[in-house]
């Protein structure tokens, strides 16, 4: 049987941290979610394991989930990640694996534009800001942190993954295959990123104009 990773979560407080955290520790996974707090991070742990019924997610200070996860998910806002990489840059060991889920959006009169960045997407520009040994994978940026915080609801749906690391796109693929419903799909190297956040600007707008929460992405044919 394959191995399982830990995943943390930098940013798991927040409705998308906290809506994959659930779908994942559902799955099986093992799961520690972040804070600044230790105790902002055990209240919410304790309100996640409460929705499954079981004792299955822990919470813990930054720091500590950092030195006892594999893949740490980056879920907070897309202005606020590069200082959070900067503040932890130096706890990250070789082999770590850090998911970019942001996009870099801005709302002008309530419609969503996509930022121009010099590197070409969001995830470019913090990987760069990564330790020598640390892999940047994008996912996850093309569905709604509203429906992945419903955990009732299915998410029938692809997820893109992209990264310059054949190995650490295929260590992130495995664990989200675990996540009934959701097939993790190749989507090629990290400048796919810069393509993956528009997308997720196209399905705000979706959202927004047939006013649902739920527009999300699916390859037929694949």
């Amino acid at each position: 049987m394959s191995h399982v990773p830990t995943l943390g979560f930098l940013g798991g407080t927040g409705i998308e941290g906290k809506g994959l955290a659930l779908r994942f520790a559902a799955a099986g996974v093992r799961v520690v979610i972040g804070s600044r707090s230790a105790e902002r991070a055990a209240v919410v742990a304790g309100e996640l394991n409460r929705q499954l019924g079981r004792e299955l997610i822990t919470g813990a200070e930054n720091r500590e989930m950092i030195a006892n996860c594999e893949i740490i998910l980056l879920t907070v806002p897309f202005e606020q990640a590069a200082p959070a990489l900067d503040t932890y840059r130096d706890l990250l060991r070789p082999g770590t694996v850090v998911v970019d889920v942001t996009v870099p959006v801005a709302f002008d009169g309530g419609r969503a534009r996509p930022l121009s960045l010099p590197e070409g997407s969001g995830s470019q520009s913090l990987a760069k800001r990564l330790p020598e040994g640390v892999a940047l994978v994008g996912a996850f940026k093309t569905i709604p942190a509203h429906l992945l915080a419903d955990a009732n609801t299915s998410l029938d749906c692809d997820v893109f993954v992209c990264g310059d690391s054949a190995d650490a796109k295929a260590r992130v693929m495995e664990v989200i295959g675990r996540i009934p419903n959701l097939r993790a799909v190749d989507a090629g190297g990290l400048e796919v990123a810069g393509t993956l956040e528009r997308m997720s600007v196209l399905a705000i707008g979706i959202n927004r104009r047939h006013k649902i929460k739920s527009a999300r992405f699916r390859v037929v044919g694949l």
